[in-house]
């Protein structure tokens, strides 16, 4: 499916289901793909799941407009607006749960029912308030420590069919860092601590034991900032959690909505 922001840039996504709205963003030069392993799943629990690629990535348009976090929440905002949704559950991977950070920091979280994290740090930069920064980056690297290839983001081998997806998705549709980078010196320069503390959802922030990004302590260090949050390792996994361990990953994401009354699993 097809959107038109008001910014004229085609978004693409797919819309599933029916029953409580669930959001799926995945991270920066990231497809949407990634998420096949739990949307029928989702589906079968009688989810309506909303993957959504953003701007410059997979099947959206690529553009140089609009390469910072608030215009990808704003993307959102007016995604959701246009499909009358009043209510939503965010599951964010990477850059994906910033997005979800910074439509907060914009909007509110009345639109929210909860948020799901999947191994992203509020925090991108370590210094001396935070340690749990994106790999080695810290003042002194960035941002041309955002320039070097990051390596390989997951540990674990992915489903045969959804990696070929992946690929296939990637072949189709290249990502090109180069012309995203302003907005991964965004995304990088980014602290969304402040809104972790005063959000009023509750908050499920996942880390992979093995991420390659992130030191995956930041989960419990993050979930103490917030009024209602829990923090939980995967084994097994690095960035793409729910990828390399979906069944994992849905277990505890449909524990977390079941015990804050949110639509539980049927």
């Amino acid at each position: 499916m097809k959107f038109t922001t008001s910014d004229h840039v085609a978004l693409d996504y797919n819309d599933q289901g029916e029953g409580p709205t669930i959001l799926l963003l995945s991270g920066i030069g990231g497809y949407k793909e990634v998420f096949e392993p739990i949307i029928s799943p989702l589906l079968s629990h009688h989810f309506r799941v909303i993957n959504v690629d953003a701007r410059n990535q997979g099947a959206s348009e690529h553009t140089i407009r609009g390469r910072r976090m608030s215009r990808h929440a704003i993307d959102i905002k007016e995604l959701l607006d246009s499909l009358a949704i009043d209510k939503v559950i965010g599951i964010g991977n990477s850059m994906g749960a910033a997005t979800l950070f910074a439509y907060i920091s914009l909007f509110g979280d009345d639109r929210f029912l909860a948020i799901i994290d999947i191994d992203q740090s509020p925090k991108m930069i370590s210094d001396e308030t935070w340690q749990f920064g994106f790999k080695s980056l810290d003042w002194s690297s960035f941002p041309d420590y955002l320039k070097f290839p990051f390596g390989k983001a997951a540990v674990h081998k992915i489903n045969d069919d959804v990696f070929a997806d992946m690929k296939a998705a990637a072949k189709k549709y290249p990502y090109n860092p180069e012309i995203n980078y302003p907005l991964l010196v965004d995304h990088a320069f980014q602290d969304w601590r402040d809104i972790i503390l005063e959000l009023n959802r509750p908050l499920l922030i996942v880390a992979g034991e093995q991420s390659p990004y992130f030191d995956p302590n930041f989960a419990a260090t993050t979930a103490k900032i917030a009024k209602r949050a829990s923090a939980k390792i995967i084994a097994n996994a690095g960035h793409l959690v729910m990828a390399e361990q979906p069944v994992d990953f849905l277990k505890l994401a449909l524990k977390f909505l079941k015990q804050n009354h949110l639509p539980p699993a049927r």
